[in-house]
């Protein structure tokens, strides 16, 4: 199947307005303490780096030049020794504690970013899978697994950097250039136009980077949904690949994906290979600059219209301050890229959180309890989109303590049908109802609570069996666990591996075979004890003989139960309290074994059938 070009979450994406500040907003106002105490601490250390070239330049005009006594700014000159051996010993231990302070303020400030960076982005994970947990299954039909992961995995990661990294490089920038800025001009106004002449450029650069990059960070987080999804895909049918020597066709579909994500990272790469160096060479410049004017003015007085004088005090602050200039400057290239990459992420991400579910609780839903089993399907229509009706008008009851088997061709609508009570799905129209309320006037986890289902597609998870058949009733106990299995026919099976119950299953269970993830899954409905209980295909993947064991494990089960049977083998269902033949969406037939016999239609039909290939 091949894959769109644009993202599967482009229509929610495009309304986000101000991803970043919706991030900021929604999850960063609740850590501001650790933003604000990151903040000063950053003010102060970055304040504390900028005073031994000023203390330099100063000791340097009164200790060794004897030009000028020794100053700082904002300080009284009264504060100061006049002495040279104390204005150098101050000196000293005025820049060694200015460095002591930038470390500690430094440290201070990583673990306050940190804990800022890192609580935020816990909280946008586990929201976003939260939010992914709560959405329908129409949503996971439409959207790709691999897309999903990159929301949650790439793109959270992609804000992580920009809170950890960015963050604190655009406030050690703010506070570097203002305060580099505000000591130039205390030193030398004339000479600090000079230096600070390149930054209308830089900035005219960036706006121009800015604008540019958006739509192409927002394409290359597009390819890497892309890929990750053609991955998993591979990954997760390799058995599929092998039996079908289909390697190369996979090797061709994810180069396909990883030559888009490489192509579309090459645009912003490009882009950033002339901003990059741009920045850096302006702010190259400007040092090359203001160290020519500086000692031209030095050496032979000012130049052109500069007036005046220039210390050697200054001149080394100068120097030794602009190329502190020139480092926080030619990382804005590093903050853009990592802002534009956090826009395109954050509105992914929001994206996502927008992503509308079909199937929500109502406000006043009730809680299904007393549950005596009673099923009524009232003139139910669905389709998966507006184009094809998928069931049809369709409406049968089931008394508490009937079976109810659905039978008909593949792609009937059998399984949607059963879904819908679970609410997996909402009715377009009609109703279905449990014990006479409407399943959509229920919450969704009691009326879960109450429907065991065994789905054809049997999935486990990562991790032993006794932990499986456990899931949904995590507090079960190994002695309801064993009886479980043992109803499901699973026990003799699940003894003989070599840790039992603790034997551990493999990623989706491959580790056993479809026969016996099938019982797992048995087991945990029966585990579950519901009141309701819905078997699609429940037994497809075992042997016959093993099918019949079951089958008598099942008629105990839903002897006092409501159970809706899905099955294509016949003769499971023949002891059924009602059939329901199902074809194209619709009810073509219904009754008893013998009475849809008798009529010789469609079900006696499917019955001859499959009687006939067996008596072969």
């Amino acid at each position: 199947m091949a894959a769109t070009e644009d993202s599967a979450f482009d229509e929610y994406r495009d309304r986000v307005e101000r991803p970043l500040g919706r991030l900021f907003r929604e999850y960063g106002a609740s850590e501001w303490p650790y933003f604000a105490a990151g903040m000063v601490a950053n003010v102060v250390a970055r304040v504390a780096s900028l005073l031994p070239p000023v203390v330099l330049g100063a000791a340097i005009d009164s200790v060794f030049t004897g030009n000028a006594p020794f100053d700082l700014p904002l300080v009284p000159a009264a504060w100061f020794p006049t002495e040279e051996v104390a204005v150098f010993e101050l000196s000293v231990v005025l820049i060694a504690g200015s460095f002591l302070v930038t470390a500690v303020f430094t440290y201070a400030y990583g673990v306050t970013a940190n804990l800022f960076a890192h609580r935020v982005m816990h909280d946008v994970r586990t929201d976003s899978f939260a939010k992914m947990q709560g959405l329908d299954m129409t949503f996971f039909d439409d959207k790709q697994t691999g897309e999903v992961m990159s929301v949650l995995n790439n793109d959270a990661s992609n804000l992580e950097v920009f809170l950890d990294d960015a963050l604190q490089n655009s406030a050690r920038l703010v506070v570097m250039v203002a305060g580099i800025t505000a000591i130039l001009v205390a030193e030398n106004w004339q000479l600090a136009v000079v230096t600070l002449s390149a930054i209308p450029l830089m900035v005219a650069l960036t706006s121009w980077f800015m604008k540019r990059a958006e739509p192409r960070y927002e394409r290359q987080r597009a390819a890497v949904g892309n890929l990750n999804t053609k991955l998993e895909n591979s990954l997760a049918g390799v058995e599929l690949v092998k039996t079908n020597a289909a390697e190369a066709h996979e090797t061709d579909r994810v180069t396909d994906a990883s030559y888009r994500f490489f192509r579309d990272t090459m645009d912003v790469l490009r882009l950033s290979y002339v901003y990059r160096p741009g920045m850096e060479l302006l702010a190259g410049l400007s040092f090359a600059v203001t160290f020519a004017v500086g000692g031209y003015w030095l050496l032979y007085g000012p130049p052109l219209f500069l007036s005046g004088s220039l210390s050697p005090g200054a001149f080394v602050t100068f120097i030794f301050l602009t190329q502190r200039f020139v480092t926080p400057l030619a990382e804005v290239s590093n903050i853009v890229d990592q802002y534009e990459n956090a826009r395109a992420s954050s509105a992914r991400v929001f994206g996502l959180m927008d992503v509308p579910s079909a199937v929500t609780e109502a406000e006043e839903a009730v809680e299904l309890t007393d549950v005596e089993g009673r099923v009524e399907y009232d003139d139910v229509t669905f389709s998966y989109d507006a184009e094809e009706t998928v069931i049809d008008d369709v409406s049968f009851d089931a008394d508490p303590g009937d079976t109810v088997a659905l039978v008909g061709p593949t792609g009937a609508g059998k399984s949607t049908l059963c879904k819908l009570l679970l609410r997996l799905y909402d009715v377009d129209e009609g109703a279905v109802r449990v014990d006479g309320h409407d399943v959509r006037d229920l919450t969704l986890a009691s009326l879960r609570e109450h429907v065991g289902y065994v789905s054809q597609d049997t999935f486990l998870f990562d991790g032993t069996i006794a932990e499986n058949i456990a899931y949904g009733q995590f507090d079960a106990d190994r002695e309801a666990v064993v009886e479980a299995t043992k109803a499901a026919d699973a026990h003799e099976f699940v003894v003989d591996l070599p840790e039992g119950y603790d034997t551990e299953v493999g990623e989706r269970g491959v580790k056993l075979s479809g026969g016996q993830r099938q019982r797992i899954d048995i087991a945990r409905a029966i585990l579950k004890d519901p009141e309701i209980l819905v078997f699609d295909e429940a037994t497809s993947d075992v042997d016959t003989e093993t099918e019949r064991r079951i089958q008598a494990s099942l008629d105990d089960l839903s002897a006092d139960r409501t159970a809706l049977v899905i099955a294509h083998r016949l003769s499971t269902v023949r002891d059924a309290d009602a059939i329901l033949v199902v074809e194209d969406g619709e009810i073509t037939e219904r009754g008893t074994h013998d009475d849809l016999l008798d009529r010789g239609g469609r079900y006696a039909d499917l019955w001859n059938v499959q009687t006939t290939t067996l008596d072969e």
